[in-house]
């Protein structure tokens, strides 16, 4: 394998196990308060139960998420020694204050596990909600620091020299907003759904129904808000990257040829041989909307830039049709609980929506995959766009292949424990707790 393409496979599977720790950490710890709260509120013994259920998947997700952040920040030195020299001085103030977040996180958690019938009652339940906080700050902080790729500010770059370098500006670049917010919902969609797909399986299978319903509403109603709210950061993402990156934008659309009105390509294959996009569904006028907010607006396609700075089409248009399409699916689920909830409420105790639910139960965190692969493979060929490109600034080190094969060896096998840890609370939870609620009773 060229060391190039290990560099940069090691990068993704490196990024694309994190960011599955991330949004779950991100995330779980207030599904945890919402569930500590109703205890605090009602004390009905159930919300007791998963909240402490659901602490102890926060922890396990905590622990691989710090491992697995640990790795990354190694390999950003080691196999990208040339954009950490002239872009760590510019950019770090993220980094560092994430590690301030990380840190934060860290003490309330261990406060919220070890602080059962030790703290007082709502002081408790406030170290959990810190947890959330810091956990989603981190969150937004490390994307900041990633849309100052996307967007590079607080410099000035003369004659191959960073100048006048100036933090605040670099972490507030244009691009940091939209991509806090897309990535931030994208988050509560992914996790909300992945939980509440799995508590309605253990519904389904008639196990602790009790608790997996209580469980399960409150996982539901976080993924499917978020899911309707989606869109809306979709749009604004949709045109700041229109705006600052038209390469990245017309790579997402397949957009070869510069139009004005210009039409939205859905789904289809695309022929860069022959500019073409084959078995596409085109809608008149709506991409120059999405661009521009401007049903007339033009829209550049990849003949007006520079072959040498086209991002590889067909990989970024299926990874944002795939992400498009598993939004609107799991947009159309919300609306669906929504009328069962105001509407249908007989909906509420049939099968066909548990099961709707655990169909949707991978959804989310595929769709954050793709549009992670759109926001990074788009970005190509730069590492900060416009300014420093990914070829030159990979390590000059031989055998980066070798140290690729042991990551995603190391990779694989995380995964094959966390789920097993995961698998294992599940399948213990009923049991657990049924006992726990009888000796309760009993007392």
């Amino acid at each position: 394998m060229d060391d190039f393409i290990a560099a940069r496979s090691q990068m993704a599977l490196s990024l694309g196990f994190h960011i599955v720790f991330s949004c779950i950490g991100m995330v779980m710890p207030f599904f945890m308060a919402v569930a500590h709260y109703k205890w605090l509120k009602t004390k009905n013994i159930v919300y007791r139960n998963v909240t402490k259920a659901w602490s102890k998947g926060v922890a396990i997700f905590f622990a691989t998420g710090a491992v697995s952040g640990t790795v990354l920040s190694f390999e950003l030195g080691l196999l990208w020694p040339e954009f950490m020299k002239h872009a760590g001085p510019i950019f770090g103030m993220p980094f560092s204050l994430e590690g301030t977040a990380f840190f934060i996180e860290a003490i309330a958690l261990g406060f919220f596990l070890y602080g059962w019938n030790r703290f007082n009652p709502w002081f408790h339940w406030f170290t959990g909600v810190v947890v959330g906080i810091s956990g989603l700050a981190s969150g937004i902080l490390v994307v900041a620091a990633n849309a100052w790729m996307n967007s590079p500010a607080g410099f000035d770059y003369v004659n191959g020299q960073y100048l006048n370098v100036d933090p605040i500006k670099a972490m507030f670049n244009d691009a940091w907003f939209s991509q806090a917010l897309h990535m931030s919902i994208a988050a509560f969609v992914a996790t909300g759904f992945a939980v509440a797909g799995v508590h309605a399986l253990m519904i389904l299978r008639g196990q602790n129904v009790e608790f997996h319903r209580k469980a399960f509403r409150i996982a539901a109603i976080f993924g499917t808000v978020a899911a309707v709210l989606q869109p809306l950061s979709g749009d604004i993402s949709a045109k700041d990257v229109a705006k600052r990156q038209p390469a990245k934008f017309a790579a997402m659309e397949a957009h070869f040829h510069t139009e004005k009105p210009a039409a939205f390509t859905l789904g289809g294959i695309p022929d860069e041989k022959n500019k073409t996009v084959d078995y596409a569904i085109r809608i008149p006028y709506l991409l120059s909307f999405l661009a521009n907010g401007d049903f007339h607006s033009e829209v550049t396609g990849l003949d007006k830039i520079p072959k040498e700075d086209q991002p590889p089409v067909a990989i970024v248009h299926y990874a944002f049709q795939i992400m498009i399409g598993l939004g609107v699916a799991m947009m159309l689920i919300a609306f669906i609980y929504f009328t069962a909830i105001w509407k249908k409420k007989e909906w509420l105790n049939t099968k066909w929506l548990l099961k709707l639910f655990v169909i949707a139960t991978p959804m989310g965190f595929i769709a954050v995959e793709a549009g992670w692969t759109v926001t990074e493979v788009g970005r190509q060929p730069w590492i900060i766009h416009g300014v420093m490109r990914t070829a030159d600034a990979v390590t000059p080190m031989p055998g980066i292949a070798y140290s690729f094969y042991i990551f995603t060896a190391v990779y694989i096998s995380l995964a094959f424990i966390v789920s097993f840890m995961l698998y294992r609370q599940i399948r213990m939870v009923g049991k657990v707790y049924d006992v726990a609620d009888n000796n309760e009773k009993t007392h």
